[in-house]
């Protein structure tokens, strides 16, 4: 059994900020605000204003400068931080209990009165242009990308959180200006915050911050969930030592009930260095120094992907290696037994400890899971289902899930 060292209690401010306080015993407090705007919100020709925006909220507000901002943020002596995926736009900040307040109020005047300085705005796209074209060099970066790309036709998964490149070229203050007054308001936001502070006195601190800030709940927009397109594909990219290939599923009618036998599957399938295609690609054939998964489940996005690096010649051999476990998993000769479960419930058991152990990591756990609006104690139920569960549900659930894969080879020319 889990023993919770924390409360919670859930607030909505007067202007329409919900807020999440958790009171804590701890020296270290973090707050975390999404934004619900990503990649998957935005129209072609919007493409990337999510991340450039997220960019320009740490280049100054209507009263610091960029420097003097960044210059405070780094006299907290804690950690500040800001990123984009597809579902939201994301500001976090850690720091000492006794720095938490000035914390909160830098947090809130960068959400409320960012500047977007034109001079700052064309710095800032030199920068993000650089981002967009160094990750074009990073050839596992450039596989996921590309898998995405063939497995998709009309999901905004098809293109990159940073953007395209014409995009970001030439997006204009007004444009950008206009987008954040879009999305960026109370109504569309929420806060989580980990401290030692009363619920009385966090929420004090909150609403001292964010009670000026005003806007409404911008019209929902229609996100399209699509399943991956069944093809195998080969890119050429110059100057490279191994090539990569990466597998590609999705899931989207996967029910409620199957994502924990799938999360179990796929630490076994993929994600500890025991795992049947480390075993099988690296330990048994020396195909690869690695091979992993990577498992993604929001609401709006469930894909499970597979990569590898290897020789251009070990190619075929490294691909029927990857292909034979999966069948045997899907045809039932390789059983995820009790001793497979026996372990995930130890690693899952681990994995919630050290998030209600680190304030950083709870409050950004409880931020994902409310911004999805799930259950917050959601880990303290998987605890219960995962004692619960047998081997057949997981062992059924590849069957379901790996099917039909996007596949990407990338090799020299």
């Amino acid at each position: 059994m889990i023993k919770l060292n924390f409360d919670v209690e859930r607030h909505t401010l007067k202007n329409g900020l919900e807020v999440i306080t958790i009171n804590k015993d701890t020296q270290i407090a973090s707050i975390n605000i999404g934004i619900k705007v990503g990649a998957l919100y935005e129209k072609l020709d919007e493409k990337g204003i999510s991340h450039f925006i997220e960019h320009m909220l740490f280049k100054g507000t209507v009263s610091k400068s960029d420097e003097e901002l960044n210059r405070q943020l780094e006299e907290l002596g804690g950690e500040y931080n800001a990123y984009t995926d597809y579902d939201a736009t994301v500001y976090t900040i850690s720091c000492l209990m006794e720095e938490f307040q000035n914390g909160v109020n830098i947090l809130g005047d960068m959400i409320i009165n960012p500047a977007f300085d034109k001079e700052e705005i064309e710095k800032e796209r030199g920068v993000i242009l650089s981002e967009i074209r160094t990750s074009k060099d990073d050839i596992e970066d450039f596989s996921f990308k590309n898998v995405n790309k063939i497995a998709f036709t009309k999901s905004g998964l098809k293109y990159e959180v940073t953007g395209l490149e014409e995009n970001v070229s030439r997006f204009t203050r007004k444009e950008i200006l206009n987008y954040y007054k879009k999305y960026y308001t109370p109504q569309n936001s929420l806060i989580t915050m980990v401290s030692s502070l009363s619920h009385k006195d966090a929420i004090k601190l909150i609403e001292e911050a964010f009670n000026k800030w005003n806007g409404q709940k911008p019209v929902a927009v229609g996100v399209i969930k699509e399943n991956n397109n069944e093809v195998t594909k080969i890119s050429y990219k110059k100057d490279i030592e191994q090539s990569t290939i990466v597998y590609l599923y999705t899931f989207n009618e996967l029910e409620k009930c199957d994502e924990l036998p799938l999360r179990i599957l796929n630490h076994r399938l993929g994600e500890s260095s025991n795992s049947l295609l480390f075993r099988e690609v690296r330990e048994n054939r020396g195909l690869a120094y690695d091979i992993y998964t990577h498992l993604e489940i929001t609401n709006n996005i469930k894909t499970l992907y597979i990569y590898t690096a290897v020789a251009e010649e070990n190619i075929e051999e490294a691909k029927k290696a990857i292909d034979e476990t999966l069948n045997n998993v899907i045809n039932g000769k390789i059983q995820i037994g009790e001793r497979d479960l026996n372990i995930m419930k130890k690693v899952h058991k681990t994995a919630v400890i050290s998030t209600l152990e680190d304030s950083a990591e709870l409050c950004n756990y409880m931020l994902h899971q409310a911004l999805e609006d799930e259950d917050i104690f959601e880990f303290v139920k998987d605890m219960d289902r995962l004692n619960k569960l047998d081997t057949i549900k997981i062992n059924g659930v590849g069957k379901k899930v790996l099917n039909n894969p996007t596949i990407h080879i990338l090799k020299s020319n």
